[in-house]
């Protein structure tokens, strides 16, 4: 929100930059490189964060109350019991937002004081980076983040080329290239040309497309075309390059990286706007209840007050006429009435709600089962506001890179002339499960193998010693065709700069396996051979691209041409000579297993080329990659010519990790009936192996729906024909629930009446639908029918989307099904489908911060999403609801209290209760058990919250706390207040002493109903409590002492009060004591009885979960009785193999030859040799020893976890659960089911016990 007196800046239309020339740039006002996420400061802070208190419209309905009470003819309670608590409430609320924002101030100056090496008067000098400004010259050196938007100038490499990494923008952890313009690369690294360097830059305006750049720079009269391609947005690594010289073009709020993360929008959970409402609707009631008093009163005063001035005279400003006096009287006592029933939303009910949320926060901070000790990394809470709304969401929106995915490619298996290697085999000849024992391949011998490459099929090795012609040929293909960059250390290590991780892995196997790949040139390849040198001529690289899907490279040796190539399979097929049909056929077969095993595949051929053949082919490329117009059509049409007759070498098999335990937390939610869409700009073909590897997509399931048309026509027709057939079948489906003994029941427990399965969830089907398809379908004309279809689908994917494109799905689903929504991702391409999502959580990966910074939350695991959700989440929802239900009781039957007494006190305002009992009631009376229920109580244990995820259900259909509930909790508060006003009533209003007295004072009359108020609501407060330790004793317990200690301290006579001597007369009478046994019983029994039949006759889940685990030393377990719908509607005959596992642009091949990055043939000097940077590839198969005792659990004495965490952890409780069994080698497209865990033969329950079934 923009201050009232700031400037308004019109538009920018063109943005003009003059290099080195601070004052010309400054008179523009182009935005500093400083970011800002902190909404105060100092100064701001007080009267904005009161300004945005006040709107909530509780703060302001008691700052109105408050101006009431301080005019002494209408109140009769002192303004202090309101002073107190409102200021109270402000300050709680005000140091929260104060800690929130510090914390804002922190992360923010975190980035805005990283130090960036500046060109000032001639020198580099170090300025941090909110110093930067627009048409400033930075030096960057190798591993840098970019500070600003930058147009290169000059590079270390040759030719200026420079490589990035631009995790941060689109989730991609390949390099990419850029190059500086010709005339510009001539400044190198000379500081005095780059201080003398004046040209002027003229731009697009700021926005946020991340692959497009216009703009032209004007120099000595010439002006030069600047693109994408000359431009580093901030957010980028520079990798792999010494130095590289730039000057700002876009800095601060301006960079790219900043207009695609979106507006920071204020988060409110669903009870908060439902508590707005439900405000709303008790001011009315409040409201009614004081015209009921006003018009008694002013009907009191006309007939009976008017002529009783004598003993109680009207005031001296109240006019002697009856009718206007009574009108008058009436009028003031509706304010009056106003100001005594305002209990019913006490302002004590905002302080506890802040409270509560604030330690559910630090239970998440602490919780060591989310802590990851790779990378010390705790999980974290951002916010204090949103904890309970975890436990509500049935939307979530995940990126694939670096969310799901570790971005680690390992080369696992391989299909070589129609024989398969890389499973492994026992003596006998066996196939066996790889495990931590499982011998692997020694590449001793080899003195350039890999330290971490992992193969476990000897026999693949043998073949390659024994010169299976064949073989090599595969490795010798591998070893050849790609664009992938070798640099060798001081050391003599060999290291490969490659454009995509899936390249950059079957390089290396071909090194592990004898083929190294050792140097290139413009016009030669070079490799080793088991230790011989082999030089080849590389003759033209055809390069890959998205229409393409494979690469070729045609090479000469000993005067024979070669064409080595691989891609997608069914590409490589179509190309292959007749001779290769049977090959074919077993390979197939074996690229099938592969695809069945979650692998991506592609294939690789050759192909001898004669000298006269390829004279003739190579004019024709070089009149194609000569013309102007459609050369990249041109040059297709001639690649298709050369890469005819291919004679098939066989098929490789890559692997993209998953993160530990992906797959399980995915299933899990979706037995939690969580809809998980998954949006990644991965091709189509990955994208759907991604869904199959992390069980979003089922063999179950019908064939996933593709949508990929390119028309807004055709996009509809294919989204209808979707819909219609699942309908359709939806029609005719049954459920998959088993109906056994009358109830029905799935995952593992019998279903609560008050949850009901959606129909939506019967039929398993999946929507994928491409980027380009999706831009249509996002169009107002065909959004309702795109979300009809995918809210019917149990998975749905986007593939090849856009940041933005993120966003607008979220956004569609939020406006149109009012449901909480979540979005996790990991970078910055996610910043603003973070922002857009009810509830946002940051991956702290390996792509920076931008994701952390903007989340809600953060976690290193998409596993630990599970818990966060699952136990986190539902613990804090079922207790913020248990606390509201609970508040709303015990204030309405206090409140109501003075409304009855009205009616005995000729409707004049006074209060039944002592002005400091009001005050005190909600502070220290009934306040601490309603506390430690809200931060502590759990109807059951973290392990059976994840075991049984259908206990997330009801805070999906939101039962917990609704209108409903609500109304109820009026009406018992209601009968509560009839119970203790007219028992004690009934009770004292003839009472007399032994000598005759009457005992029914007022004082001593609201004492008793004050006491019996006390003991019922904190009793009442005891039998919500699921949780018991001896805290809770205590406070329940000592609440109730602490009121009548107080009260006989305070009524005393060392207290000089009006009520001094009360309790002493009232808690000596036996009775009060019998009045209170009496009252309490009849408020408390009947619940007791109610929830007995509830539990024993119609048990919710979480009933029955409970008494599971009260049970949990039985060695009875049950069976599982689900059965699973047999599909017989589109069941899906495609292949799942990848298509093409490369990266998604074109690759290096064009650098390549024309020589641009050979460092041979750039004359300069040798600088200090640059500090590579590699991925490692981890481990593939490692599986870290764990104690099957002690797995995820916290060091005794040490642990952080929240009190009353019941052990053992979700996966390792001896009697109830079975061990689930390690993922840490789950790959990406792995659509196996893994086998069900050992699990021992149940014992018999006695006669008469409950028996729960639950899924394997």
């Amino acid at each position: 929100m923009k201050p009232c007196w700031a400037k308004e800046k019109p538009p920018e239309i063109e943005r003009r930059i003059k290099v080195n020339d601070g004052a010309y740039n400054a008179q523009f006002e182009y935005a500093q490189n400083i970011i800002t996420t902190s909404k105060y400061n100092v100064f701001t802070f007080l009267p904005k964060n009161l300004f945005e208190q006040f709107q909530r419209i509780a703060n302001a309905y008691f700052l109105g109350l408050l101006i009431l009470q301080l005019m002494p003819v209408i109140s009769s309670l002192t303004p202090l019991t309101t002073i107190i608590p409102l200021v109270a409430v402000l300050l709680v609320t005000a140091a929260k937002d104060a800690v929130d924002d510090i914390q804002r101030h922190r992360s923010d100056a975190q980035v805005n004081n990283r130090t960036s090496m500046v060109l000032r008067n001639g020198e580099i000098v170090e300025e941090r980076w909110h110093k930067v400004s627009v048409g400033d010259i930075i030096r960057l050196k190798n591993n840098d983040f970019v500070a600003a938007d930058l147009m290169v100038l000059s590079t270390s490499e040759p030719h200026s080329l420079c490589y990035i990494e631009t995790a941060e923008l689109d989730g991609e952890t390949n390099l990419k290239v850029r190059q500086a313009l010709e005339v510009t690369s001539d400044l190198s690294n000379d500081h005095a040309k780059m201080a003398a360097f004046d040209a002027e830059i003229i731009s697009e305006p700021p926005n946020n497309r991340l692959s497009k750049f216009d703009g032209k720079m004007q120099l000595k009269e010439q002006t030069y075309s600047l693109d994408n391609e000359k431009i580093l947005l901030r957010g980028c690594v520079l990798r792999n390059t010494e130095w590289c010289f730039g000057v700002v073009i876009f800095a601060g709020r301006d960079t790219k990286l900043m207009m695609n993360s979106g507006k920071t929008k204020f988060k409110r959970t669903s009870i908060d706007r439902f508590m707005n409402k439900l405000i709303i609707g008790i001011f009315m009631f409040l409201v009614t209840m004081c015209l009921i008093c006003t018009v008694a009163c002013g009907v009191w005063e006309a007939v009976t007050g008017h002529d009783f001035q004598v003993f109680l005279p009207w005031e001296y400003f109240i006019p002697e006429a009856k009718g206007s006096g009574s009108t008058t009287i009436a009028l003031l006592v509706f304010l009056s009435y106003i100001i005594i029933l305002n209990t019913v939303v006490p302002i004590s009910l905002y302080v506890s709600v802040e409270i509560i949320r604030l330690a559910h926060s630090l239970w998440i901070n602490w919780d060591m089962k989310m802590y990851y000790d790779k990378k010390d990394t705790p999980a974290k809470a951002r916010t204090t506001t949103l904890n309970e709304e975890l436990g509500q969401i049935e939307y979530i929106f995940s990126d694939k890179t670096g969310t799901l995915t570790q971005n680690i490619m390992s080369f696992n298996k391989c299909s070589i002339n129609g024989k398969s290697y890389g499973d492994p085999v026992d003596r006998e000849g066996n196939p066996q499960d790889v495990n931590e024992n499982t011998p692997k391949v020694d590449f001793s011998g080899n003195p350039y193998a890999e330290k971490n490459f992992e193969f476990y099929d000897q026999e693949l090795l043998n073949v390659v010693e024994q010169g299976e012609q064949q073989v090599h040929a595969f490795f010798r293909t591998l070893a050849l065709c790609h664009t992938v960059m070798p640099e060798v250390h001081e050391d003599g290590t060999l290291e490969y700069q490659a454009q995509s991780p899936d390249e950059g892995a079957l390089v290396s196997a071909a090194r592990n396996f004898g083929f190294v790949f050792k140097s290139r040139t413009p016009s030669t390849i070079t490799i080793e051979v088991n230790g011989a040198t082999e030089v080849y001529d590389l003759l033209c690289i055809l390069d890959f691209n998205n229409v393409r899907k494979r690469m070729s490279v045609i090479v000469k040796k000993d005067n024979k041409i070669k064409l080595y190539c691989k891609g997608a399979d069914n590409i490589i097929f179509e190309r292959l000579a007749p001779a290769c049909a049977d090959l074919k056929e077993l390979t197939m077969h074996h690229l099938n297993d592969f695809a069945q095993s979650g692998l991506r595949t592609l294939c690789l051929a050759t192909k001898d080329i004669s000298e006269m053949e390829y004279a003739k082919w190579k004019i024709k490329h070089h009149a194609a990659s000569t013309t102007i117009e459609n050369r990249d059509d041109r040059l297709d049409e001639v690649y298709e010519e050369i890469e005819t007759d291919l004679e098939l070498v066989g098929a490789s098999a890559i692997e993209d990790k998953l993160q530990d335990g992906v797959p399980e937390t995915i299933a899990n939610l979706a037995l939690a009936d969580i809809k998980i869409w998954v949006l990644t700009g991965d091709k189509q073909e990955t994208a759907i192996n991604i869904g199959f590897s992390c069980r979003l997509l089922t063999d179950e399931m019908e064939e996933p729906f593709i949508v990929d048309a390119e028309s807004l026509e055709e996009v509809e027709q294919q989204l209808r024909t979707a819909l219609t057939e699942v309908k359709e079948a939806k029609s005719g489906s049954k459920s998959d629930h088993v109906i056994s003994n009358g109830a029905t029941t799935y995952n593992g427990a019998t279903a609560s009446a008050t949850v009901n399965t959606d129909a939506e969830m019967f039929g398993e089907f999946a929507l994928v639908i491409n980027g380009h398809s999706l831009a249509f379908a996002l169009k107002p004309e065909l959004e309702g029918l795109f979300l009809d279809l995918a809210c019917l689908c149990k998975a749905v994917i986007c593939c090849r989307v856009t940041p933005l494109q993120k966003a607008l799905v979220v956004d569609l689903v939020k406006r149109h099904k009012q449901t909480i929504t979540l979005a996790i991702g990991d970078g910055a391409n996610d910043v603003s489908m973070i922002k857009m999502a009810h509830i946002g959580i940051g991956i702290s990966g390996q792509e920076g911060l931008q994701a952390v910074l903007a989340s809600d939350y953060s976690i290193s695991q998409f596993r630990y999403l599970e818990r966060l959700l699952l136990v986190h989440g539902r613990w804090s929802y079922l207790r913020m609801c248990k606390f509201l239900q609970y508040f709303f009781y015990k204030n309405f039957a206090f409140t109501l209290c003075h409304f009855w007494f009205a009616f005995f006190c000729g409707f004049s305002a006074q209060t039944l209760f002592d002005p400091y009992f009001i005050s005190l009631y909600n502070v220290f009376y009934t306040s601490l058990p309603i506390l430690v229920l809200g931060i502590f109580d759990q109807d059951v244990d973290d392990a059976h919250c994840v075991r049984y995820p259908k206990l997330y259900v009801p805070g999906i259909k939101d039962v917990l706390f609704n209108l409903r509930v609500f109304t109820w909790s009026v009406i018992e508060g209601l009968i509560s207040s009839l119970i203790l006003f007219f028992i004690p009533y009934g009770a004292f209003v003839y009472s007399v002493d032994s000598d005759g007295i009457d005992k029914a004072d007022l004082q001593s009359f609201g004492t008793v109903v004050a006491a019996t108020l006390v003991v019922a609501v904190n009793l009442r407060c005891a039998l919500d409590m699921s949780y018991w330790t001896g805290f809770n004793h205590f406070v329940v317990w000592g609440s109730i002492i602490y009121y009548f200690c107080f009260q006989l301290a305070f009524y005393s006579e060392a207290i000089v009060y009006d009520y001094v001597g009360t309790s002493f007369e009232v808690f000596g009478n036996p009775a009060t004591w019998f009045t209170m046994l009496l009252t309490c019983t009849i408020l408390v029994v009947p619940m007791v009885v109610w929830r007995f039949y509830q539990t024993s006759v119609n048990p919710t889940l979480s009933d029955r979960v409970r008494l599971r685990q009260r049970m949990r030393k039985s060695k009875s377990r049950g069976r599982d009785l689900t059965v699973h719908r047999q599909s017989t509607f589109r069941r899906s005959q495609r292949s799942i193999r990848s298509g093409y596992a490369f990266a998604h642009q074109a690759g290096f091949g064009e650098l390549i030859t024309s020589g641009l990055n050979m460092k041979e043939r750039a004359k300069e000097i040798v600088t200090t040799p640059v500090r590579l940077t590699k991925m490692l590839r981890q481990n593939a198969n490692h599986v870290p020893k764990k104690s099957p005792t002690t797995e995820g659990l916290p060091v005794p004495g040490t642990s952080r976890s929240e009190p009353g965490s019941k052990q053992p952890s979700p996966r390792v409780s001896k009697n109830l659960e079975e061990p689930k069994k390690s993922q840490s080698t789950s790959s990406v497209d792995s659509v196996s089911r893994p086998e069900p865990s050992h699990r021992p033969e149940p014992s018999p329950l006695p006669q008469g016990k409950t028996i729960f079934v639950e899924r394997l």
